[in-house]
């Protein structure tokens, strides 16, 4: 099947009618092409978009709601649909794409629907001046959105939601690899009655369709999730045209364990976010850094709940570890298991390619736990962004926060403790955007999600993804 462009409400080939393979992980096949896009479609998109803004920007606040949360509704009718379609075309399990990627979708509609009807300025009385100051919050315009394809439903509206929400109309790109919920959203919002324009959705490569979008000179902010060298291009190429930005980017996230901790909970929760959705979450605890005196116990106990996780085709319930996205990215992955090997990192368990059967094309990895002899190796410094984690252990507090934090990343940490006092001392200390305590992935959507360093600039969620979407005007009036 062709997937296509999703242009003023109405699906589109692209203008120079070429097309890209779109891969199957779980088999290695093509199973459908999408737009190779260019300028041009872009500009139809903007076009669709400008013309549009000058309507849904003066909609009421309600009419805006109702139509992202009939949206949201939508999506929860279709459940199964996009869970199977993002499985397929992400190699995930359908079981991880039916309880979270798209059911967060629709709370994402859902909760920036709701957001807006809430979203308030400020106003300042100037006492004795016989003066009120009052700030607009008003929507910027056309904004361009681009999202990775690790998440790729759940990141895309993530971005479109409170892009929308706060009376702009977007351009979004969603990653060439991971394109189909993103092409079905169109059919979404069209039954939900979103007008024609508002959002425009154009398939493409990012050094085409993605350059395009960065560099129109009319497109006024750009959101973009993904990785640390493109987001550099792009805040390259955005700041001489003054564009805001929003960049999530990469990350490095240390998962740091003391003897104090519930053990079990510690554990259970430590192979999830080691190795949920093949460990290609910008969240993960790629490193593991346990106290010395639980260190032997817990290298045993975890690498035996590793090797129980069950590698295998995504429609499989019991599945634990689905395909990894692509054959370049496999590969990837498996070259910084070779890396380890070369810095003298021990492979405790994984670190091969597992064959499925009926599906022997697939991108398949073992899950895999390194003990590397430094945190200064490469597989320690460097997002993999798979299946792959290193343990080592620590002695101090103040040597394990220097480990923690001697990386370019700053997006999350974890850390497991019961003594509220190192609480405290660790999570101000620690170099990250967000710090979990005794749990990973507790997500609240009103609170301000982003990295600090080379995890990205800018904050998303909340009432913060409404400022960034919004400009802020100072009304000054003397009485």
């Amino acid at each position: 099947m062709n997937i296509q462009n999703y242009i003023n409400g109405s699906f589109q080939n692209p203008k120079s009618k070429e097309w890209i393979d779109n891969y199957n992980p779980s088999n290695g096949e093509v199973y459908s092409q999408i737009p190779n896009s260019s300028k041009a479609d872009v500009e139809d998109a903007y076009n669709a978009a400008a013309s549009a803004f000058k309507t849904w920007s003066n909609t009421t606040l309600i009419d805006r709601s109702r139509i992202l949360i009939k949206i949201s509704e939508l999506l929860e009718t279709n459940l199964q649909r996009f869970a199977e379609a993002e499985s397929k075309d992400n190699g995930k399990p359908v079981s991880l794409a039916k309880s979270v990627d798209i059911p967060r979708s629709a709370s994402n509609f859902r909760f920036f629907g709701n957001a807006i009807t809430q979203f308030a300025s400020e106003s300042h009385e100037s006492v004795g001046l016989n003066a009120i100051n009052y700030t607009l919050r008003q929507p910027i315009g056309v904004v361009g959105c681009i999202s990775p394809w690790n998440l790729p439903l759940y990141l895309f509206t993530w971005k479109i939601a409170p892009a929308l929400a706060a009376g702009n109309c977007v351009v979004a790109k969603p990653s060439e690899v991971t394109p189909m919920t993103a092409y079905l959203l169109g059919e979404i919002c069209n039954e939900a009655g979103l007008p024609k324009g508002v959002l425009n959705i154009v398939h493409g490569l990012g050094t085409t369709a993605g350059q395009a979008i960065i560099e129109h000179p009319n497109i006024k902010a750009i959101s973009f999730t993904g990785g640390t060298a493109t987001g550099a291009h792009i805040a390259k190429v955005a700041a001489p045209m003054f564009k805001k930005l929003s960049l999530e980017l990469g990350g490095k996230n240390p998962n740091i364990i003391f003897g104090d901790c519930d053990y079990e909970d510690m554990l259970n929760t430590t192979v999830r976010s080691s190795f949920a959705n093949q460990g290609q979450i910008c969240l993960c605890g790629s490193r593991i850094f346990v106290e010395s005196s639980i260190y032997d116990k817990f290298k045993s106990d975890f690498v035996e709940k590793v090797k129980q996780l069950k590698v295998g085709h995504p429609s499989n319930s019991e599945t634990n570890i689905g395909a990894l996205v692509s054959k370049p990215h496999l590969e990837k992955v498996k070259g910084y298991i070779n890396i380890a090997k070369e810095e003298n990192g021990t492979i405790l368990c994984g670190g091969n390619e597992v064959v499925v059967e009926g599906y022997e094309n697939g991108y398949y990895l073992e899950p895999t736990v390194i003990e590397v002899p430094t945190d200064e190796c490469r597989v320690n410094q460097e997002e993999i962004f798979g299946p792959v984690v290193t343990i080592m252990p620590f002695q101090t507090e103040k040597k394990v926060l220097q480990m923690a934090n001697k990386v370019k990343y700053g997006l999350s940490a974890t850390l497991w403790t019961n003594n509220l006092k190192r609480t405290m001392r660790m999570s101000n200390e620690l170099q990250a955007g967000i710090v979990w305590v005794n749990t990973w992935m507790m997500r609240d959507l009103r609170t301000p999600f982003g990295g600090v360093k080379a995890s990205g600039v800018g904050r998303e969620g909340g009432f913060e993804a409404l400022r960034f979407f919004t400009e802020p005007k100072n009304v000054c009036i003397k009485y």
